[in-house]
């Protein structure tokens, strides 16, 4: 570690939460009153010195964080970034109406992704991110975070979500505190589609829903009820895909949570 200005007590002053991985989403604190800039970038900190980061799929593997205290002194923390492997399937015989949607499905999607972008960019100063996030549902995750599928030799967009099968109906409750900021009942790739913002640009974003229970601007709690697993939008069956953002930056919801594993074992248990 490289440090200017740096005394020992500083030097133990930023703590860390999570794995410093691609698709991370990496939680700390900081003294109140300290600036980070990630990469040269300014980090948000809340008034009692939380903050989030993250990094997306391909991120690099050197990164650098750097602190300025309250009283001046400034560290330099370089960043490891540990590189992950990813699923690639391949895929051919799909038809062209698949491939290229019309024009009017494409400006559809387009406004869609303008909405989501939208609602994803809110900035709220709520500390909801900080919690201990729980599943939204529990159950077999078939699809997984950072995969891609290979269309008739073209590459389509990696995957960018955790994807568990559960029966159409089946309730989706909120993984931490947050607030609606989208509500859509029918968007063209993502059907049924809620997005929670959980303060300093963490948000989690829920698709494929069959029913919605909320509208934009309500507040939620941890474990309350917000929608139902649904088969809409471009999907093959029944799941639900749940989404993970620090602002526009699509990170890996499984780095903020018990491996599902556990989970599903801690359950079998209970009963």
């Amino acid at each position: 570690m490289f440090c200017a200005c740096v005394c020992s007590t500083a030097a133990m002053a930023v703590t860390f939460q999570g794995t410093f991985e691609q698709g991370a989403l990496v939680r700390g604190t900081v003294p109140p009153g300290s600036k980070i800039l990630l990469n040269g970038e300014p980090v948000k900190v809340t008034p009692n010195g939380q903050f989030a980061i993250g990094f997306d799929r391909d991120a690099k593997s050197d990164q650098m964080l750097k602190v300025t205290y309250p009283d001046g002194l400034t560290e330099i923390k370089p960043l490891k970034i540990a590189a992950k492997q990813y699923k690639i399937d391949r895929v051919s015989g799909i038809s062209q109406t698949i491939m290229k949607p019309d024009p009017v499905a494409q400006a559809r999607a387009v406004k869609d992704a303008e909405q989501t972008r939208a609602a994803r960019n809110i900035f709220t100063e709520q500390q909801a991110f900080m919690q201990s996030f729980i599943w939204p549902v529990t159950g077999r995750i078939s699809g997984v975070y950072g995969s891609q599928r290979v269309y008739n030799d073209v590459p389509g967009n990696p995957h960018f979500g955790v994807d568990v099968a559960r029966p159409t109906g089946t309730v989706v409750v909120a993984p931490a505190d947050g607030v609606i900021t989208l509500a859509e009942p029918d968007m063209f790739y993502s059907g049924g589609t809620v997005i929670i913002d959980h303060g300093y640009g963490v948000s989690s974003s829920f698709l494929h829903l069959s029913k919605l229970y909320l509208n934009v601007g309500d507040k939620v709690a941890q474990g309350d009820k917000v929608a139902e697993i649904g088969a809409t939008g471009r999907v093959t069956g029944p799941h639900l895909d749940w989404r993970l953002n620090w602002f526009q930056m699509r990170l890996d919801p499984v780095s903020i949570v018990p491996p599902m594993e556990k989970v599903l074992a801690a359950q079998q248990s209970a009963n």
